[in-house]
């Protein structure tokens, strides 16, 4: 039986040694002390007796007994061989009682090198265990600025918490996430049953996702898990076989594939102009009536943003009459019946969804994978889901205009900036804002707070300074607070000057025309991808409203910077660019890429301030940072 068994094991070996041959890679197991020999060391540690993960086992410590096997640790020597005798001696030892002795081995990026027990893990393979037991020594590298080096910190930071070593990403950031998915106490060590239980679901998941071709994807299986936790709760999948987590993965297919994207994100600049297909207008393929439903975290009454999108519902009422009818569901509470209510509106028979804040994304997506004949739109900027569709304005072009102005009003050359949080776009619109501010008047600068940051008090802070002239949020409600847009504070009540305005209403209803005539399908997005709208004040989208009392000049300024802006003679990011500190982030002869608008994460030098640190933060910006921050995946 042994003897059989060899036999196949040879063929196996044979086998990946011809294919890594004709591919022009190195053939023979890798030897630890060789890749050592060009790195540098930090220190060495011992772990003592653990389970070392059969996959991860990739090489022996020193060349001597490479030659004996392929790269699959499969045997390459004839079955005549002493080689051969001892192997298959294990072989029987392995089927009788087990292979019970630890091999010795060597740790190092979470991989391992064998020193002692090379043909015990060539058996071990054959027959597909998971796991062996060794004596582990683990070997650190020196901190680099390499990518894999950094990912392998925070591996080390999360082996300490949870004793995890068969767990492994492509992507920085994601070692924490996974601690904050399957945690009840994120950033505290893992209890034994915590550890057992992740364990059983990461193997049923890793048997899910080979069942559905995984292995083919340039990805692992972490990448995977923490992209199916986002849409299945970890609560909700911790008992599933694999063949149960298949089922699930596979609705999902499409997310998991976008992972193997560089860019998985397709961003859409502009409302498409390409005419509908002949045949929709002659017989029209798609829906003539739409019902629509529009969800909301809060209410109109309550939000301005909810305010600001219901105003936008209120114009598709008007422009689509007898075509599309609308319904709104507001006050959501997110993480309690976020999917409950989203269930209620398909179950309503509505055929759209636009829900309004990236706070819902979650219970969309999860909405998206069991209904994929909805289309659901979510209000949110950079994610890469392609079963939801997301949409944003590029609100960094009015923050521009509305810069300027404020720099040609600026008597003492100070203007005040009032942020919220530290998401995608936030960072380009104060910036966009301080290039206009210094365009219009080179000696502005621009006075930055954040209301998100804990112990401060923005808006009382500025005024302490003696900083009259002040940007806040975007828009307020009818009858609410006035301290929004830009106004100066004179007296009681602040006096408004511009603001940035939201026209939701225009993006809504071109995207329900685009349905309805066939445009849809026009912009759907490549395999694996997801789409973005992410549309500028050309697309009608955006503005910027001006109090009659601007100075004349300041009107013409005005005009003219919106007549560039919408026909692209003017370009904020253009040109050469220095942050806080005279650093050069671009050049003259450059214009900055939509993706690097996005990500922004420094400021202009004429910004006095900061970007508050994730921890820096109030509770209640910490959950949207977490989806949308700029630097998620660095401190998230």
């Amino acid at each position: 039986m042994a003897q059989e068994d060899y036999r196949k094991a040879l063929r196996l070996g044979q086998k990946e040694f011809r294919s890594s041959v004709l591919k022009g890679t190195y053939p023979y197991l890798q030897a630890l002390d060789e890749i050592l020999e060009h790195t540098a060391v930090e220190y060495t540690e011992p772990l003592g007796v653990v389970n070392i993960p059969l996959a991860s086992i990739v090489g022996t410590k020193t060349a001597g007994r490479k030659t004996a096997f392929a790269g699959n640790f499969m045997p390459l020597l004839d079955e005549d061989t002493e080689f051969a005798q001892k192997w298959n001696a294990l072989c029987d030892a392995h089927l009788s009682v087990g292979i019970r002795d630890p091999i010795k081995a060597y740790e190092y990026m979470n991989k391992f090198y064998v020193e002692e027990g090379n043909k015990r893990v060539s058996v071990m393979k054959y027959y597909e265990a998971m796991s062996i037991p060794g004596s582990v020594t683990r070997i650190v590298p020196r901190r680099s600025e390499d990518k894999e080096n950094k990912i392998y910190y925070e591996f080390l930071d999360f082996y300490d918490l949870t004793g995890v070593n068969y767990l492994w990403f492509s992507q920085l950031g994601r070692f924490r996430a996974m601690d904050q998915a399957v945690n009840s106490r994120p950033g505290q060590p893992w209890s034994k049953e915590d550890r057992r239980d992740f364990q059983t679901a990461y193997y049923n998941f890793e048997d899910a996702f080979h069942r559905c071709g995984g292995a083919r994807l340039p990805i692992t299986v972490g990448d995977a898990l923490l992209k199916f936790v986002g849409v299945y709760p970890y609560e909700s999948i911790r008992d599933k076989t694999g063949r149960e987590m298949a089922a699930e993965l596979e609705k999902m297919w499409s997310e998991i594939e976008a992972l193997t994207q560089d860019e998985a994100v397709e961003l859409s600049l502009e409302p498409t102009t390409q005419a509908p297909p002949l045949i929709s207008r002659i017989l029209p393929l798609e829906q003539s009536r739409l019902n629509v439903a529009f969800l909301y975290e809060k209410s109109a009454d309550t939000s301005a943003w909810t305010y600001a999108h219901e105003f936008g519902r209120g114009h598709v009422d008007e422009v689509l009459a007898g075509r599309v009818f609308t319904k709104g569901y507001d006050n959501i509470r997110v993480g309690e019946n976020d999917d409950e209510v989203i269930e209620r509106a398909i179950a309503d028979g509505n055929d759209v969804l636009f829900t309004t804040t990236p706070k819902l994304m979650e219970c969309s997506l999860r909405a998206a994978i069991r209904h994929p004949e909805v289309k659901i739109l979510n209000c949110s900027l950079n994610m890469d889901h392609p079963s939801v569709r997301t949409y944003y304005g590029r609100i960094y072009e009015a923050k521009f205009l509305v810069g300027a102005i404020a720099g040609a009003l600026a008597d003492n050359n100070r203007v005040g900036y009032i942020a919220n949080y530290p998401i995608y776009g936030m960072v380009a619109g104060i910036n966009a804002f301080a290039l206009g501010a210094r365009m219009a008047n080179p000696r502005a600068k621009v006075h930055l707070m954040w209301t998100g940051e804990k112990g401060v008090d923005a808006l009382s802070e500025l005024e302490k300074r003696g900083i009259e002239l002040i940007s806040s949020q975007d828009a307020g409600l009818p009858r609410g607070d006035k301290h929004y847009g830009l106004y100066r504070l004179d007296g009681e009540e602040p006096v408004p000057l511009a603001m940035p305005f939201w026209h939701w209403g225009e993006f809504y209803e071109r995207i329900l025309r685009g349905i309805m005539d066939g445009r849809w399908k026009l912009e759907g997005n490549e395999a694996g991808r997801a789409v973005n709208y992410w549309w500028g004040m050309a697309s009608g989208m955006i503005d910027v409203l001006q109090s009659r009392s601007l100075p004349r000049g300041t009107k013409r300024l005005a005009a003219i910077l919106h007549k560039g802006l919408c026909s692209g003679t003017i370009v904020p990011f253009e040109g050469e660019l220095y942050a806080q500190g005279g650093v050069m982030i671009q050049a003259e002869d450059k214009q900055m890429e939509p993706e690097e608008i996005l990500r922004m994460d420094w400021l202009a030098e004429n910004v006095e301030g900061h970007i508050p640190a994730f921890d820096d933060l109030i509770e209640e910006a910490k959950p949207l940072v977490r989806l949308q921050g700029i630097y998620k995946e660095a401190q998230v």
